[in-house]
């Protein structure tokens, strides 16, 4: 057990974490040079096109370190903000970090935010500087920086490069001396802790877990203390690039689990795996509950898919433990479900994944975020969706969620971001120099404004130098309405909006300008109206599709002209009562892309 080192590598987004790893398994001999090829670890498709990590990965790799072998588990983190929670995951299951700052681009927020994360379980940090053969790599000034933030000796930041393989050794050699030893005895009772999972078609659900104390040997029967589900250890293993199966896996080693589950439910991430025969009597605390702060309704097409659906979410959920939902429906669309998630670019992918992975499309709503209703008998009412909010007349007042952002960028850019953040509601708290051109702001504002656009808009502004981390701070009191969209007179519940009232109007002209564009024209006039309660604040009409009635009428008096059209007339008018209105998926997302 003493040579067995747990790691994991955390940065911000694209600072060259699954490079580095590349190289590592490179260097160790992990990955043959035939297999080699760039983001090993990633192995979805969807994140190789983004460049992206989604999902943290686990690999177990061996080195020979002054004559003696060691066995090193490195598990590869996403950096993006809205997969926190993977990080969180890894974090629990490790002993040391790879802290990874780009050394042209310096410490960023999600370094911090990671960084803290990784103190919180007093994991041993290991700060490499990556990049430093860039023409722009400042390396001087990124360790004074690191410094600053670790409090370390400027010896102690490690210099290299993914790409060229510099400072490789010295990485895995400050790996060994540095992070300590997994804590735990063999001879107690089994107790681990799960912290991945995912599907498998031909072998059910694989557990990814590691081992605190005891062994677990094949065979074994074995028990899930949370679901209280027991079940035979078939199949253990440890993680190489193929899985690689063992008769036993002993304290402080990460391994693989394979018994034939075929319930998504029964497996729960953070729960304890433990002998039948010799139970633990100490559960392993988990992670925190995973708070989702965006919601939105994903519904199948067809309405006949619903089961199909549900069956593709729950194996979904398997591979993304921060994914939330429940069931719910709605007069437009039918069943569907009401989901939580951490972010836009989480929805994003959720979507893309049930499309790629699972075959099944998918129309999503408005997201919006969890509101609190403060009812006149002082209960609480908790809103997820437009469709929940109570009426005006029973609800003493609203609330919504508010973040604490950090945003660090050039000072060039305090302007434009500090006008962004107030245009969206925002309330600067703090501003704070880093270095002479890079400054920390702070401001506290409603995470609906930021739920949109705002990272796009803020990149943009900044040129892609400012980069956004944030955390809930709470709900408070605001003037908010329910903006519905009135089709030919019925209301279109996917289309609402709980928006602040005075961007109600604005939104409203915008939704009803934008859907007059993208609703296909019909035989009849559609009225497209904004309301508020029963106060109509916008309206656009889409025009009827005619046909020439009086192509057959050369010359001739007006009066047998005005009786056809009279009669066409009538017609139009009986056909608007009857018709209804199909809305096309682009409709549901237009809200996203208001601007």
């Amino acid at each position: 057990m003493e040579r067995i080192r747990n790691f994991c590598i955390i940065a911000h987004i694209d600072h060259g974490k699954s490079t580095l790893a590349d190289r590592m398994l490179q260097t160790t001999g992990a990955v043959s040079d035939r297999d080699m090829q760039n983001q090993l670890l990633d192995n979805m498709d969807l994140e190789r096109e983004r460049g992206i990590t989604i999902k943290s990965h686990a690999i177990q790799m061996d080195y020979t370190y002054k004559g003696e072998k060691y066995i090193l588990n490195l598990i590869d983190t996403p950096g993006h903000v809205d997969f926190s929670y993977e990080v969180s995951r890894s974090i629990a299951a490790c002993e040391g970090a790879l802290l990874i700052v780009d050394a042209s681009q310096g410490v960023e927020a999600q370094t911090i935010s990671n960084l803290y994360l990784a103190l919180e379980h007093d994991l041993e940090i290991i700060p490499v500087l990556n990049k430093i053969d860039l023409p722009g790599a400042m390396p001087e000034e990124m360790t004074d920086q690191v410094v600053e933030l670790l409090g370390c000796d400027p010896e102690d930041v490690i210099h290299a490069s993914g790409k060229e393989g510099l400072g490789i050794e010295e990485i895995l050699a400050a790996i060994i001396e540095k992070i300590p030893a997994p804590k735990g005895d063999p001879k107690k009772p089994l107790q681990a802790m799960i912290f991945d999972s995912q599907f498998n078609s031909y072998r059910g659900i694989e557990v990814i877990f590691r081992v605190f104390n005891g062994t677990i040997r094949k065979g074994d029967k074995i028990k899930f203390v949370n679901t209280d589900k027991t079940y035979n250890a078939d199949e253990i293993g440890i993680l190489r690039l193929q899985q690689d199966p063992q008769l036993e896996i002993s304290a402080g080693n990460v391994g693989y689990l394979i018994s034939g589950i075929k319930v998504a439910k029964e497996v729960k991430v953070g729960d304890t795996i433990t002998h039948v025969d010799n139970p633990t009597q100490e559960l392993i605390k988990g992670f925190e509950d995973v708070k989702p702060m965006v919601f939105a309704g994903i519904y199948p097409v067809e309405t006949s898919e619903f089961e199909e659906l549900r069956a593709s979410m729950e194996k979904l959920q398997l591979n993304d433990a921060s994914l939330v939902w429940e069931p719910e429906t709605s007069a437009a669309l039918g069943f569907g479900f009401r989901c939580g998630f951490l972010g836009m670019l989480h929805l994003e992918i959720v979507q893309e994944r049930l499309e790629r992975e699972f075959d099944m499309t998918v129309i999503t709503t408005v997201p919006s975020v969890q509101f609190h209703a403060i009812m006149t008998d002082d209960s609480l009412k908790l809103v997820n969706a437009p469709s929940e909010l109570p009426e005006a007349n029973v609800t003493a007042r609203l609330e919504e969620p508010f973040i604490r952002a950090q945003i660090i960028s050039k000072s060039v850019y305090v302007g434009p971001i500090i006008s962004l953040c107030m245009d969206k509601r925002g309330q600067i708290m703090n501003q704070v120099y880093l270095t002479s051109d890079r400054v920390e702001l702070t401001f506290e504002m409603p995470l609906a404004e930021i739920v949109f656009d705002f990272f796009d808009k803020l990149k943009t502004i900044s040129r892609g130098y400012a980069s956004l981390d944030y955390e809930l701070i709470g709900f408070r009191q605001s003037n908010l309405v329910k903006l519905d969209v009135m089709l030919n007179g019925e209301t279109v519940d996917a289309l609402s909006a709980v928006v602040h009232r005075d961007k109600a109007y604005d939104w409203g002209k915008r939704l009803c300008e934008k859907l007059r564009e993208l609703l296909p024209r019909q035989m009849f006039d559609i009225a497209i109206q904004a309301s508020i309660g029963s106060k109509i604040i916008a309206r656009e009409s889409v025009k009827a599709l005619r046909k020439n009635v009086l192509a057959k009428c050369y010359g001739g008096d007006i009066s047998r002209k005005r009786k056809l059209l009279d009669k066409q007339k009538k017609g139009k008018k009986r056909m608007r009562q009857v018709g209804n209105v199909e809305i096309p998926q682009e409709a549901f997302m237009a809200v996203l892309k208001l601007d």
